[in-house]
């Protein structure tokens, strides 16, 4: 009787390799086969050994030539042809990963799986920024929402408690969506000079990010190109970037392992 393999739900974070914890790199290079996203970055996809068979079942907005059903069943198939199977995805598995989808079609089909954790792309791109995403007196609280809905869905969400001032919110998948986020956060009371991001690539070297508020973040990110998916943080802890920025002068005290990447940056422009 053929042994049934295991999946393992992978988060592979924001882009960076070096983000990614130990466990999962041990997952990735002991896996006979990596099914991956099309946001996991090509530096992480390097780490993968040559031997390795691969299925890229990448999304783009509004374009997925592979449904999520077949991706489920793909890893249920493979599971059950005996292989140890690295599922990559993006950020965190279970913060709009759709992990838990392809985790309850595994537990049905009587697979087993694990759960690896990543660093989410909020936590990752605030951090890339030296941005906290809580400081006392500013931001008591932290709110993760997806700008994304289904075609032709409005967005429904809970635009008072979005808009409470002392809370960072954080918008996944927003760019298309954006400028309405921001009127229905000022129409419910958020303030309209409120500072805000916007990030794209995060963590990689090919990170770009604006910075202005909530009323222009949304037309400064479509000005500069951001490339989707792109994160907004909006909150006074956006307002803290100049206070922590390191000195110029500081720069090369990490020594040469410091990330010299280049980055491009609109300051309300």
């Amino acid at each position: 009787m053929r042994r049934i393999g295991m999946v393992s739900l992978i988060g592979a974070g924001p882009g960076d390799p070096d983000l990614l914890t130990v466990k999962a790199l041990k997952r990735i290079q002991n896996a006979e086969v990596v099914v991956y996203d099309r946001l996991v970055s090509q530096d992480i996809m390097d780490l993968v050994p040559p031997k390795t068979a691969l299925y890229p079942v990448g999304k783009k907005p509004r374009s997925h030539p592979i449904p999520q059903e077949e991706i489920n069943q793909l890893l249920v198939d493979l599971a059950k042809e005996g292989k140890r199977v690295a599922r990559l995805k993006g950020g965190d598995p279970f913060i709009f990963g759709r992990g838990s989808e392809e985790a309850a079609e595994l537990v049905k089909a009587g697979v087993s799986y694990e759960v690896i954790p990543g660093i989410t792309a909020a936590q990752g791109c605030a951090s890339s920024l030296n941005l906290p995403l809580t400081h006392r007196g500013l931001a008591t609280g932290l709110r993760y929402v997806t700008g994304h809905c289904q075609k032709d869905v409005p967005l429904d969400l809970d635009w008072a408690s979005l808009a409470d001032p002392n809370t960072t919110l954080v918008i996944y998948m927003g760019l298309a969506a954006i400028e309405e986020i921001s009127a229905k956060l000022i129409e419910h009371g958020m303030p309209a000079d409120m500072p805000a991001a916007a990030i794209s690539k995060g963590t990689t070297s090919e990170e770009r990010k604006v910075f202005g508020t909530l009323t222009t973040i949304g037309e400064q990110a479509k000005n500069a190109n951001l490339p989707a998916p792109c994160l907004f943080m909006i909150g006074d802890v956006v307002g803290l970037k100049q206070a922590l920025q390191v000195p110029a002068a500081f720069s090369g005290a990490k020594g040469d392992w410091a990330d010299k990447r280049p980055h491009l940056e609109v300051i309300n422009g």
